[in-house]
């Protein structure tokens, strides 16, 4: 049994779905992330769990028990909100003793806790400032500290990072994931931002319109996307409609081209089945124009219509006979320009398939 348990959840607003039949067990320790676009349900999952919200039916347990009846205060939750919604007229030191005081923590509990948490999050000399002296990312900290005082059950972080600016977002998610490993506290996290769930979870949990499409490690969800959505949501894809031509040998027709997959992968199609090939930008290496073709591999020719500068890697906007596709190489290679000629090289192995004609996810 998990420690955490949602089980078939449903809520709707004015007769509008939110959240469809939401089911998830998260385990004692486990960092997991909600992820998905604006109106996918993920935060109104976390507010249920908090009890800002009561579902419409289901259920959610901790250990066991069921907290539907339990007043949110009382469910030891730590919960941070993106817009920090620390008390103004607090010290940072008071915001942190606040949550303590009032689930009746003795003064001495709190006089020794307190500089221990503004150790933990890196502000020992912050104590005695008000909000309006901290930046947002130290506010961000200073809330994360308040929401672990209570020593939570769960901490429940809703799109916390999204107010603050990039390089602050990334030095303060690897804190979050360092103070979470340290207390080994039960932790979800609602984002919008791939890149973010991919860097810190143990799972991630992938919802659209209400539903989860896919659970996985970010190794699974990246390499194996179980829809299209998926496949189209988390990082960029490549994604190539076509038939299955030889089922045995992991041939498919994809507008013209002959491009081979993996035979098992087309395991129980037949031919002329309707197919998405799915293929990542750094699968794709990039050659000379008329390169030779090597044994087993696909190979196709294209022309260079787009160069977009990603740092480390330059992404090449690709048009091979009308089939765009996208290339990420490193930026020592080349150099290449746009209108220039190219082949392009993948192996069968780097190839994924998605069965049916849904439409791709973009």
């Amino acid at each position: 049994m998990a420690h955490v348990e949602l089980e078939n959840l449903h809520k709707s607003f004015a007769g509008k779905p939110a959240v469809r039949g939401l089911d998830l067990g998260i385990e004692q320790g486990e960092f997991v992330s909600l992820l998905g676009p604006s109106g996918c349900g993920k935060t109104t999952t976390l507010r249920i769990i908090a009890g800002f919200e009561t579902p419409d039916s289901g259920a959610v347990r901790i250990g066991g028990e069921n907290l539907l009846d339990v007043a949110p205060h009382r469910r030891g939750m730590g919960v941070v909100f993106q817009n920090y919604a620390l008390f103004p007229h607090l010290t940072a030191w008071n915001n942190i003793a606040f949550g303590m005081r009032i689930a009746g923590r003795s003064a001495d509990k709190v006089r020794r806790r307190v500089p221990e948490l503004l150790a933990l999050v890196g502000l020992q000399d912050a104590g005695r400032k008000y909000p309006r002296e901290l930046s947002g990312g130290q506010q961000q900290r200073i809330a994360l500290a308040r929401a672990l005082a209570i020593e939570p059950r769960m901490l429940l972080l809703d799109e916390p990072l999204s107010a603050l600016d990039a390089v602050v977002r990334v030095a303060l998610r690897d804190e979050i994931r360092r103070i979470q490993t340290t207390l080994g506290v039960t932790t979800l996290y609602v984002t919008h931002d791939q890149e973010e769930a991919l860097a810190i979870s143990d799972r991630i949990v992938v919802m659209r319109e209400g539903r989860i499409e896919q659970i996985g490690t970010a190794e699974v969800i990246y390499a194996e996307p179980a829809s299209r959505f998926v496949a189209g949501f988390i990082g960029k894809m490549n994604q190539l409609p076509g038939r299955v031509d030889e089922p045995r040998l992991g041939r498919v027709r994809c507008d013209g081209h002959s491009l081979f997959v993996p035979p098992e992968a087309l395991a129980g199609l037949q031919a002329g089945a309707l197919v998405t090939v799915l293929v990542r930008p750094e699968a794709i290496g990039v050659g000379p124009a008329n390169s030779p073709a090597r044994d087993g591999g696909n190979h196709l020719p294209a022309r260079i219509d787009a160069i977009t500068f990603l740092g480390a890697s330059r992404r090449l906007g690709l048009d091979a006979d009308g089939q765009r596709l996208v290339a990420d190489i490193s930026t020592a290679s080349g150099p290449y320009r746009r209108g220039e000629s190219v082949s392009l090289a993948f192996p069968a192995e780097a190839c994924r398939i998605l069965a049916g004609d849904e439409p791709a996810q973009t």
